[in-house]
């Protein structure tokens, strides 16, 4: 019933957008009967189910290849539903304007006192002949001397123009194509080239002065999946190495599939490298995707899990806890347990995919905080939905003595587009207060 109250409004949703678009993009902008409408039909319907396919090849168990074969398509689809309704819904205000605008009449009707189109001509204005005087003889004029005068030159009709609401709407819906396919053309290419490398110093006051500049390379949501396989995987794992990082923090949602699909796009990161390893916690798409056999295999890739556990480093403690997606599977945050036996007079560092974890993180006197699952908002105006339901959406604050940082992330979750929140991995250099 509950699943029901959920999925029936959604999918209403879903296909009254794509009514939208099909009067805005098709109808009002074709004849009907002709190839141009019947295309732009035949197109809003296979899209659509493209999408649909997209997002639920991989819940239905589908072959790997298939979900790639629909993911490309139906993903992209997504993305370009979302800025064409938004360019469509800003065309409507020029719609408004643009049709209450008076059209100009192209031509006058005759006699309304403007120059015709017609070449000038040698006779004069009409003189009545003279009468003729008493007595005169008359000459008669042969009837076959007429006078002639220069034939007048029609004036040409103007070309017709499209009818007036046809060509608002054409330009309305010209013009939001172009912007959404532009939009999603960049946010498409800013994913594909790979995360950027951001720097922030965090100081700690518990930090001693030996572990003053230690420096954590910090990424997240790198979502291997359908879409992002081994070659981005390869382009984190270089922009990482480059940093030269003392420790790297895998902070959840690396993958978007199970180990027997993403083993081989999941295998570069055997080449990360770090003074003191390479550290993982999980995130709410690991437990979507089987997080038992993902916490094994990233463990014989090098990369060591943090389950509810805490590891000693030089000069302070880092914890790792499961994400509050594992409370499904009995397996969620237990700070108890990864904080246990900890000296306190050692700042601590604790991963946590979800910055909502936070508060729960300054009951427990924790120094600092690396969280991920944000993605910065993705895609832009995502970025508001994100910035109202998280603490904080992208970068360093402060909660009472805690501070938190919060990343945006390696890759992109469903459409491979990153627009307004560009993809990051950050190297955070720990700053003691005594050095």
């Amino acid at each position: 019933m509950i699943f029901a109250l959920i999925v029936v409004p959604v999918l209403g949703l879903f296909f009254g957008v794509h009514r939208y678009l099909w009067c805005r993009l098709v109808r009002d902008t074709t004849t009907p009967g002709g190839r141009p409408r019947r295309v732009g039909t035949a197109a809003l319907f296979v899209l659509p189910l493209l999408a649909l396919g997209a997002l639920l090849a991989g819940r239905a168990g589908l072959p790997f290849l298939l979900q790639q074969l629909l993911a490309w398509p139906g993903y992209l689809w997504l993305a370009l539903v979302l800025y064409l309704v938004l360019g469509l819904l800003a065309g409507e205000a020029v719609r408004a304007v643009w049709l209450r605008v008076p059209a100009r009449r192209r031509d006058r009707e005759p006699g309304d006192g403007r120059p015709t189109t017609a070449g000038p001509t040698t006779a004069g204005p009409a003189v009545p002949a003279p009468a003729p005087a008493p007595g005169a003889r008359r000459i008669p004029v042969p009837s076959s001397s007429p006078t002639l005068l220069p034939p007048r030159t029609p004036a040409l009709p103007p070309l017709p123009a499209p009818p007036r609401r046809l060509f608002v709407a054409r330009a309305v819906a010209a013009g939001a194509s172009l912007a959404a396919t532009a939009a999603v053309g960049y946010g498409t290419a800013t994913t594909l080239r790979g995360p950027v490398v951001k720097r922030v110093t965090v100081p700690l006051a518990k930090l001693p002065r030996s572990a003053h500049g230690f420096r954590i390379a910090v990424v997240s949501d790198i979502h291997l999946g359908p879409i992002l396989g081994r070659a981005h995987t390869r382009r984190v794992v270089e922009t990482i190495n480059r940093t030269s990082p003392d420790l790297i923090a895998v902070v959840g949602d690396l993958v978007d599939g199970s180990v027997a699909d993403l083993a081989p796009a999941a295998e570069p990161l055997r080449a990360l490298r770090s003074r003191h390893g390479a550290y993982f916690v999980t995130g709410n798409h690991e437990y979507y995707s089987g997080a038992a056999p993902w916490v094994d295999h990233v463990r014989e890739l090098g990369v060591h899990p943090l389950e509810n556990a805490r590891t000693e480093l030089p000069g302070f403690d880092l914890a790792g806890i499961n994400d509050l997606a594992g409370q499904t599977e009995h397996a969620g945050p237990d700070y108890e347990r990864a904080l246990d036996g900890r000296d306190p007079a050692r700042a601590v560092v604790l991963m946590a995919h979800q910055p909502v974890t936070i508060h729960d993180t300054v009951r427990h006197g924790v120094d600092l905080q690396l969280s991920g699952h944000t993605h910065g908002g993705q895609m832009w105006p995502f970025t508001y939905v994100a910035a109202a339901t998280n603490p904080t959406v992208a970068g360093l604050a402060r909660y009472g003595d805690t501070q938190l940082y919060v990343t945006r992330g390696a890759g992109a979750w469903g459409p491979p587009v990153r627009l307004g929140a560009p993809p990051d991995v950050t190297v955070v250099e720990l700053a003691s207060l005594r050095a």
